[in-house]
């Protein structure tokens, strides 16, 4: 049985198959969210090639000439460039580790299904195989129509097109995590 991968900040994953929708529901949750006072943290998995970076740039030829991680910074942004070649997928539990510098109130990992961490499943009627709905990381539910499969009864069945339910939800969730996390940190303060 896998651990759940753990960091000093909620971790959430949003899963769902293509075309369910994960992204304009996460364009209408991020700013609820922010007004609810979580600084919220996104990590997305791409299925695809994809480039931050373009050709003619002088950061792009420094990447192309083998510079690894390339790092470009403004006033306004920054952007960290690493190639990673022979690498199957993306070590989600490295990725987070990056994280942690940014203090997040939560991070929201988009796609990684397979990943041991708590889950909100979108789930549009139609699109995908149900079977995503039955992961053991599965803590809620947001449907389209009455679930396909029978959940699990600890899985809060959410509405997908009602964004405010699904902020409150999480933000409750958020803060139970919170107390789950200041509880351990506790235990293990008093055992030393």
């Amino acid at each position: 049985m896998e651990n759940e991968l753990t960091a000093p900040f909620p971790i959430l994953g949003v899963a769902a198959w293509s075309g369910t929708g994960k992204t304009t529901l996460l364009e209408k949750l991020l700013p609820r969210l922010g007004e609810y006072g979580l600084k919220v943290a996104v990590i997305k998995h791409a299925h695809h090639s994809f480039d931050v970076d373009q050709p003619g740039k002088d950061s792009y030829k420094l990447r192309s000439a083998g510079a690894a991680p390339v790092l470009v910074a403004s006033r306004q942004r920054f952007a960290l460039m690493q190639e990673t070649p022979g690498q199957d997928e993306p070590d989600l539990a490295e990725l987070i580790a990056m994280m942690v510098p940014h203090h997040p109130g939560l991070l929201i990992v988009e796609g990684f299904k397979a990943w041991p961490i708590p889950k909100l499943v979108l789930y549009r009627d139609g699109i995908g195989d149900p079977a995503i709905l039955s992961d053991r990381w599965v803590e809620a539910a947001a449907l389209s129509a009455p679930p396909p499969i029978d959940l699990a009864a600890s899985v809060v069945q959410l509405d997908l097109d009602d964004s405010e339910a699904i902020a409150r939800w999480i933000v409750s969730w958020v803060s139970a995590k919170n107390d789950a996390i200041f509880s351990s940190a506790w235990a293990s303060k008093k055992e030393r």
